[in-house]
């Protein structure tokens, strides 16, 4: 099996609750939640080491006071093709906006996949940083998402200016 690099992780705070950040080679690598579907097995996030992720903590933090609208750090998203393309096809997704699966398997040039892409969205490895939670159902309903339907409303409202009861 090839080297995935050097591997390591931190755990930050955040509204959404405990994020694991994974670096690789010291470029972000994965965003995941408690209790995510498709989450890594902790054992291949490599060892504890908050160094390599300071700019990213501190986007974090920006986003979530509401002073940041699209990060910049430098990412690492290992996938097929497909899922790649589809995962910077998220990235193009405007702050406080959303896109149906099949408005983003049009933006991409696949009219015919919006299925592939809900299944390649599902996977991406960095979430909120590349926005999967951006993308709905052709009604405009709330479907799957990897870190729960609670977290994906929550993270919809706040970038839409929804003040939240809690």
């Amino acid at each position: 099996m090839p080297s995935r690099g050097h591997r390591c992780h931190t755990i930050t705070d955040s509204p959404c609750g405990p994020l694991t950040l994974v670096a690789t080679d010291g470029q972000l690598s994965g965003l995941y939640m408690t209790d995510q579907r498709h989450r890594p097995a902790q054992e291949t996030f490599g060892v504890p080491d908050p160094e390599p992720f300071g700019d990213v903590i501190i986007q974090l933090a920006e986003y979530f006071a509401g002073r940041r609208t699209e990060f910049t750090m430098p990412l690492t998203l290992r996938g097929t093709d497909f899922q790649r393309k589809v995962w910077a096809g998220l990235q193009q997704i405007p702050y406080g906006e959303t896109w149906s699966y099949g408005q983003l398997a049009d933006h991409l040039g696949r009219p015919t996949a919006s299925r592939a892409v809900g299944l390649a969205n599902g996977k991406n490895p960095i979430g909120v940083i590349v926005p999967c939670h951006r993308v709905v159902g052709a009604n405009g309903s709330l479907t799957g998402y990897g870190g729960g339907l609670e977290r994906k409303q929550f993270l919809l409202d706040f970038e839409r200016g929804i003040a939240s009861d809690s």
